[in-house]
């Protein structure tokens, strides 16, 4: 990738959901420079890294919903070594007074619930919501921002 030297992708909430997720979702051709696309419940996050276009500590990933059953609305977390479990309450995100899309956190378990063994591997996934919902088909894209 040819970035000026010091260049840093660390856009806000927002911009990842009004200037990346929406462009993703509204045009499957578009590409951002620094965020990679990769389907989560075939990959493990330690091999995550590998599959991102930039970053040292935090990567940036579209990635489609993958559903737990055909006709369900429930979200497939699980890989083969582990699975992602939400922690806390999703965050809205707002564009001025309009909410744009949702932030939700979640931590990475190896094994199988309920016994998995808590990592320190860290997801945020938005989503869109509020007006931009419209496009929130059931196979939408996400946005996923991975931390170690």
């Amino acid at each position: 990738m040819d970035l000026p030297p010091g260049f840093r992708f660390h856009p806000t909430d927002e911009e990842l959901i009004s200037h990346y997720l929406l462009r993703k979702v509204t045009d499957t051709n578009f590409s951002a420079k620094a965020i990679g696309e990769v389907d989560l419940n075939k990959s493990e996050p330690w091999d995550l890294p590998w599959k991102a276009k930039m970053g040292e500590k935090e990567w940036y990933f579209f990635c489609v919903r993958d559903r737990k059953y055909p006709t369900g609305l429930r979200t497939n977390r699980a890989t083969e070594a582990g699975y992602w479990k939400a922690t806390g309450k999703d965050k809205e995100i707002y564009r001025g007074k309009s909410l744009v899309g949702m932030k939700k956190t979640l931590v990475f378990y190896k094994g199988r619930a309920p016994k998995g063994e808590k990592t320190n591997w860290v997801m945020h996934e938005y989503r869109l919501d509020g007006k931009l919902s419209i496009h929130n088909l059931p196979k939408t894209a996400k946005v996923n921002s991975l931390l170690q």
